[in-house]
């Protein structure tokens, strides 16, 4: 009799140590779950916010190259106009006055303005380029910090 009694409450006893353990083991599979569930939508995030900053990363580039090729274009048409003599490329410069009497009976006071001669003409369209590339390469940076970096 004693046996009979027992048998259901040691049953019992057990049942409830196995479903303690149950209900543990499903509280953390729960918090894994919720951990993993945190990382995923931080990825996601991390992955939007990087996807952003490509695409801003290309729209600045492709602006700047833009830019950098109408600069070039115009001083490819600038050059061919002073090649063909449509254009004149002045030089901003003074000429002191003659001191001699010799020196104004040449007719230097009745020369024409300055002008770059023909042999400076290709460094001069070089450094226009180059200026034009560094000027969209600095903006392009300039803006690459302000929306990129210090986002």
């Amino acid at each position: 009799m004693l046996r009979d009694a027992l048998f259901p409450v040691l049953v019992c006893l057990v049942a409830w140590i196995g479903f303690d353990i149950l209900v543990g083991q499903r509280d953390i599979a729960r918090a894994e779950r919720d951990s993993a569930q945190l990382e995923v939508n931080g990825l996601r995030e991390a992955a939007r916010i990087s996807g952003q900053m490509l695409a801003d990363r290309d729209a600045i580039d492709l602006q700047r190259t833009q830019e950098l090729n109408h600069d070039l274009t115009k001083n490819r048409g600038l050059r061919r106009d002073v090649d063909d003599g449509v254009k004149r490329l002045p030089v901003k410069a003074t000429c002191s006055a003659p001191t001699s009497v010799k020196a104004s009976a040449g007719g230097l006071a009745d020369a024409g303005p300055a002008e770059l001669a023909a042999d400076a003409r290709s460094d001069y369209f070089t450094l226009r380029d180059q200026l034009a590339l560094s000027k969209q390469m600095i903006l392009g940076l300039q803006d690459h910090v302000r929306r990129i970096c210090l986002r």
